[in-house]
């Protein structure tokens, strides 16, 4: 990265900051490759007076003395007291078990966020994922808007943004599962936060290739969702274990429902996903690739999110 090109960091960064308010929202993505010289540096405020930088690639010692040169710059501004910022944290992403620095002020464990009006509780310091994506805030927002008296299915449900957002949107009955059981207790936390009603929502704690059956108990399902990592070790591949989920989708969807599948893998194009769902499951016809938030520029649409609306040809 170049420190001469931290300029323009701060300068896009104090001109959203100043329109943020307490949401939280990706307010600077070099990962887009939209900044030269800043594309390993992303920065996120949480809300709550927190901003979250992230540095993907570690740099030299003259790049993290301008980049706190410039911090203490922002601090010191109308934008920071306007927002009512307090802390600034740096997280290391190269940096395999590096605990999140502090720059300014002091970090909480953990900070209770707002998207949309919704609650989510979010794991700072050691964590590198804090719990919630934040380039899916226009899915979320979709899922919240089309959700109503569904039943849906969320599958890699994470800390469980899906089900949350469809429960306040009016869904029947949400089905999370995902192997890691600590993400769906922070699932449940979520919900309560939201003062849900806890009945609507199940949390099935298994790896999904060995649980069709306990999936299918709960179907048909007018809405699923799929959100997969690109890579998870032992248990989940994209580019080949993808096409495993399209083919049972025509006994999981109910006639007419509709499927919102994901990739966030910048080397997988969006054809990837309406290609695959063409030969495995013709059931189902595209329908619309969802935008991305624009806080998520990138040099190559094709590169950023994919996340695309399939409907079930009832």
């Amino acid at each position: 990265m170049n420190a001469a090109a931290l300029p323009t960091f701060f300068e896009v960064l104090s001109a959203r900051l100043a329109e943020c308010n307490q949401e939280v929202r990706r307010v600077f993505h070099g990962r887009g490759r939209c900044y030269e010289g800043l594309e390993q540096l992303t920065a996120d405020w949480l809300g709550k007076g927190v901003l979250q930088i992230a540095i993907f690639k570690e740099s030299d010692s003259e790049f993290y003395a301008a980049l706190q040169e410039g911090i203490n710059a922002l601090v010191a501004s109308d934008v920071w007291t306007k927002c009512q910022g307090t802390t600034v944290i740096l997280q290391h992403r190269d940096r395999e078990g590096s605990e999140t620095e502090t720059l300014v002020g002091e970090m909480p464990n953990q900070i209770e966020v707002v998207e949309n009006g919704l609650n989510y509780k979010l794991d700072l310091g050691k964590r590198q994922n804090n719990g919630l994506f934040l380039d899916m805030r226009l899915g979320r927002q979709w899922v919240q808007e089309n959700a109503a008296g569904k039943r849906v299915l969320n599958l890699f449900a994470y800390t469980c943004g899906f089900s949350v957002a469809a429960i306040e949107g009016g869904a029947e009955k949400v089905v999370n599962l995902d192997m890691a059981k600590s993400s769906l207790s922070r699932g449940r936390e979520n919900h309560h936060l939201n003062q849900h009603d806890l009945s609507k929502v199940s949390f099935l704690g298994h790896e999904l290739f060995k649980s069709w059956g306990k999936v299918k108990k709960f179907g048909p399902y007018d809405l699923v969702i799929i959100d997969p990592p690109s890579f998870q070790k032992g248990s989940f591949v994209l580019t080949k274990d993808y096409a495993k989920i399209l083919r049972r989708l025509p006994e999981l969807v109910a006639d007419g429902g509709d499927v919102m599948a994901c990739v966030n893998a910048p080397d997988v194009k969006p054809e990837f996903l309406t290609e695959q769902m063409a030969e495995l499951a013709p059931e189902f016809a595209f329908v619309s690739r969802l935008t991305n938030p624009p806080e998520f520029e990138d040099i190559d649409t094709d590169s950023a999110l994919k996340v695309i609306h399939f409907k079930h040809r009832a």
